[in-house]
């Protein structure tokens, strides 16, 4: 393969696509883990480089761009419209989201059948990203 064509043959795996549960719509603010749970130990973002845990954004702020996402979702789960988001990037082979139970796995599974989004949805997550959560992502 050449230096000219090795850029078109790469693709990436998105891991913890729900950015540890914050995309599930089921958090808010007051939520709270256990002492031994990663998002307690990160829930400010600052240690970014050390886990990845809501990806450098401190969990209020992705709480608060989480329930923004669910608005303009709906009817559609947040989780199912965060993978399709995912899975409509030209450059991903594949998705790896994490599930506690067979619901959650059938959600995984129906955000593959979904249509691609709509340009509002689209223009609507960028809105979201830009005004809301772009500062903080490391």
């Amino acid at each position: 393969m050449s230096v000219e064509t090795c850029d078109e043959a790469l693709t990436a795996i998105a891991r913890v696509p729900l950015v540890s549960g914050l995309l599930s719509g089921k958090y808010d603010e007051t939520t709270t883990f256990g002492a031994d749970d990663h998002r307690t130990y990160n829930r400010g973002g600052g240690a970014f480089d050390v886990g990845e845990t809501f990806a450098g954004v401190p969990f209020e702020v992705g709480v608060r761009a989480a329930r923004f996402v669910t608005e303009l979702a709906a009817p559609t789960p947040t989780a199912q419209v965060a993978l399709r988001w995912i899975l409509d990037q030209p450059r991903v082979s594949t998705v790896i989201p994490g599930a506690r139970n067979a619901k959650q796995v059938r959600g995984n599974v129906a955000a593959g059948h979904l249509d691609p989004l709509s340009d509002e949805v689209l223009g609507g997550l960028e809105t979201i990203y830009d005004e809301q959560v772009r500062e903080h992502v490391h």
